[in-house]
């Protein structure tokens, strides 16, 4: 899978300094997904159980244990991940996933 992109993950440790802690966890997790080859939603939950599916082929993964919250939008058949927001739970619950 391709992302898009890595700047997006790698600007939301360096802004804030309180979120250093998922630099790590969001780098694996890029290293992760970059050696994918998804085809269907199906496929994403067999390699992340944790991860949710939604409407119009966007998934949430838990990040850091769950302090973080990553909602990306999946073109499969291009196999290219859209990084569409990364955040805390807080700032997660002011959205919707389903349209950002």
């Amino acid at each position: 899978m391709r992302v898009i992109a890595k700047r997006t993950l790698a600007n939301f440790w360096k802004s804030f300094p309180q979120y250093d802690d998922a630099r790590e966890p969001l780098e694996a997790w890029y290293r992760e997904v970059k050696q994918q080859q998804w085809s269907s939603p199906t496929d994403v939950k067999a390699k992340y159980r944790s991860a949710s599916i939604l409407q119009g082929a966007r998934v949430i993964f838990n990040i850091a244990g769950n302090k973080y919250r990553l909602v990306v939008k999946i073109n499969y058949p291009a196999q290219i991940i859209y990084v569409r927001f990364i955040g805390t739970h807080k700032e997660y619950d002011k959205i919707n996933p389903e349209t950002v």
